[in-house]
C-alpha cells in the first residue's frame, strides 16, 4: 500500500533526529517518541530502500554513504515544506534560513557587503552564510546557494550566471624597486611568483604572443588557498602574483600594485555562477537571493 505524505514526511524527521542527535534515545526525546518508535521507522525506510542508512553499536551511530545522501534529501525536503507552511502564513513573504557558500576573499571583498541590502529588503530570511574555499556539495544539503568560478562540471544542479572576472599579474612598486619589472613573461623566471595551492596540477600562467596562446610554469616561496592572502603578500613586497581583478581593484588605482605584462595578457574571464537546486519547488529564499546577486554582481 502506498505510504500517504504525512507519513513519510514523518520519517524524514525521525531519519534528520537521528543524525543530528546521534542515538535514538536523543532523538525519541526531541520528538516525543520511544526509541523502539524511532528504531521501527528506520527499520521501515531501510527495508524500503533495500539500502543500510546506518551502521549501530554500542558507542555511536554512523551514517553509510547512502544515508550521508538520504540525509541530505531529507533536509532539502523538510525545509521546503517549512517554507512552503511559512509562505502561506507570511502572504507569500520568502522567508527561513538561507545556506550561502561563498569563496573567501569574493565573499568577503564582493557578497558580504551586499547584505545588509539584502537583509533589509527581506527580513524574514537568515542569511547564513560560509567563506570557504572548499567546494560544498549543494546537492548532498551542504548550502542552499553557492557561488563559484569558472567551468563548471556537469550535473543536476542550476547555475545562473551572476558576473565575471579577469585576472591581472601584478606587484609592489617596493619589489619592483628590488628586483626589477619583468618585461616578458619569461623574465617572470627570474622572480619570486606566488601562486594558488589548489584547482591545478601545476603552476603555470597564461599568455598570449602574437595571437598565440600558451602557458608559462612560474615558482615562487609561498603558496595560498585564496587571492585576498596572495594580494597582501604582493602588497608587502614578497613577490609577485596573478589574482582575480575584484581584490585588487582599489589598489591598483591607488597606485600601491602595479600590474605586469599586460601587453601579453590573453584576457582570460572568469564567469562566476549561483549554482543551487532548482525546479519548480525551488524555494522563494533561493530565488530572490540569486536574483538579487545576478542585479548586483553584473
Amino acid at each position: 500500500m502506498r505510504m500517504e505524505g504525512a507519513d513519510r514526511a514523518r520519517e524524514l524527521e525521525v531519519f534528520s533526529a537521528v543524525a543530528r542527535t546521534g542515538s535514538f534515545s536523543a532523538a525519541g526525546r526531541a520528538l516525543q517518541l520511544t526509541p523502539s518508535a524511532i528504531s521501527r521507522t528506520i527499520d521501515r525506510i531501510e527495508a524500503r530502500l533495500g539500502v543500510r542508512l546506518l551502521i549501530r553499536s554500542t558507542r555511536a551511530l554512523t551514517l553509510t554513504a547512502e544515508g550521508l545522501g538520504y540525509l541530505g534529501a531529507a533536509r532539502r525536503i523538510l525545509a521546503d515544506l517549512d517554507e512552503a507552511e511559512r509562505v502561506i502564513a507570511d502572504q507569500g513573504a520568502p522567508r527561513g534560513r538561507l545556506r550561502v557558500s561563498a569563496a573567501f576573499s569574493h565573499g568577503r571583498l564582493c557578497v558580504v557587503p551586499l547584505l545588509g541590502d539584502f537583509a533589509r529588503r527581506y527580513p524574514h530570511i537568515l542569511v547564513d552564510i560560509s567563506l570557504t574555499d572548499t567546494v560544498v556539495d549543494v546537492a548532498g544539503g551542504q548550502a542552499d546557494v553557492a557561488i563559484r568560478f569558472g567551468p563548471l562540471a556537469d550535473s543536476a544542479l542550476t547555475a545562473r550566471r551572476i558576473g565575471e572576472t579577469g585576472r591581472s599579474i601584478v606587484a609592489s612598486p617596493a619589489y619592483l624597486a628590488r628586483h626589477g619589472t619583468p618585461r616578458v613573461p619569461e623574465d617572470l623566471h627570474g622572480h619570486n611568483c606566488l601562486n594558488f595551492n589548489f584547482r591545478r596540477a601545476e603552476p603555470v600562467w597564461p599568455f598570449r604572443r602574437e595571437g598565440r596562446d600558451y602557458a608559462l610554469t612560474v615558482t615562487g616561496n609561498i603558496e595560498a588557498n585564496n587571492g585576498e592572502t596572495l594580494g597582501q603578500l604582493a602588497l608587502d613586497g614578497v613577490g609577485i602574483t596573478r589574482v582575480g581583478n575584484f581584490g585588487v581593484v582599489d589598489d591598483l588605482a591607488a597606485g600601491r600594485l602595479v600590474p605586469l605584462l599586460e601587453a601579453f595578457n590573453p584576457g582570460d574571464v572568469e564567469p562566476i555562477h549561483a549554482v543551487f537546486v532548482g525546479g519548480a519547488n525551488m524555494p522563494a529564499r533561493v530565488r530572490v537571493f540569486v536574483d538579487f546577486l545576478a542585479e548586483r554582481l553584473r
